[in-house]
């Protein structure tokens, strides 16, 4: 077949091809060429140039989301880079019970991101599970929905407990090709339990940790259910909570939607992506040095 079809090999590749172009390639030079233009949604749009981009300079609402979105990063993914390492080296021993608790370590990352969400909600409502413990021990109400810098670390805290297991996972798999004679000669060396993560484990396992934090990383900064469904459409009080990814699907949806503003605000977020991607990565490349 290779000598009489010469193109063959396309044909096998042609479904992932199609499938890659029409709903990952066309929608992205779609988006960079609606950044440049007043594409509306029920109209084409003529091209305008960077008017878009001048128009962010001086939108107050994108500055509010740049700066939930960048402090969602700080927030998540120191988080998400030590903790499943703590959790991957907690079930990675062989004990009775383990694989139970590692399938309940396991089991948010499988679960729909609404239905956590919503659980959430209800247990940090101000009529909510965890209201009601904290006036039963006489705190009183806190106002984890309401207050701008609480309900940012809450959707926070739901992000990092839902990854966990998902990381964790990542972990595994690098601490297994760890020797274990590395760990029993630090023991030999005298040294205890936490020297040998920090002499051990962390040279052992670094690479896996860059992975993990440039995974997260992006994910963090285009952050969107867990905000939208705890800060509701608006985005929290006055606005406040909005993310990046929130502004785009406000201002880009409905019958007179600004794609174009909205294909602008996209690009800014592939920029910042892409950036945090290469400055892991610089920083990999550094300590490798």
């Amino acid at each position: 077949m290779s000598r009489h079809l010469p193109f063959s090999p396309w044909l096998f590749a042609a479904p992932g091809l199609l499938v890659v172009g029409t709903f990952s390639l066309f929608p992205f030079f779609s988006t960079l060429v609606n950044a440049f233009t007043d594409r509306r949604t029920l109209m084409p749009g003529k091209f305008v140039g960077l008017a878009n981009f001048r128009e962010l300079i001086h939108d107050d609402m994108f500055w509010t989301g740049l700066r939930n979105s960048t402090l969602y990063v700080l927030g998540v993914v120191p988080a998400l880079v030590i903790l499943p390492l703590l959790l991957a080296m907690l079930v990675q021993r062989h004990i009775p019970g383990i694989a139970f608790f590692r399938s309940a370590f396991y089991t948010p990352v499988v679960a729909s991101i609404v239905v956590v969400g919503l659980i959430w909600v209800w247990m940090l409502d101000d009529r909510g599970l965890i209201n009601a413990v904290l006036e039963a021990v006489g705190i009183g109400k806190v106002g984890f929905l309401s207050d701008q810098w609480l309900l940012l670390f809450s959707a926070m805290t739901v992000t990092v407990w839902k990854g966990l297991g998902y990381y964790m996972i990542i972990y595994l798999a690098a601490l297994a090709d760890v020797p274990r004679e590395l760990h029993e000669a630090a023991s030999v060396d005298g040294a205890g339990a936490v020297r040998r993560f920090f002499t051990v484990t962390v040279p052992a396992v670094r690479s896996t940790m860059v992975l993990v934090g440039a995974l997260a990383s992006v994910a963090a900064f285009k952050v969107f259910s867990e905000v939208y469904l705890m800060a509701g459409p608006s985005g929290g009080p006055a606005g406040e909570d909005t993310t990046l990814v929130m502004l785009v699907q406000r201002v880009g949806t409905g019958l007179t939607g600004r794609v174009g503003y909205a294909s602008a605000i996209s690009v800014v977020i592939f920029v910042v992506t892409v950036a945090l991607m290469l400055l892991v990565l610089r920083a990999d490349r550094k300590e490798d040095a």
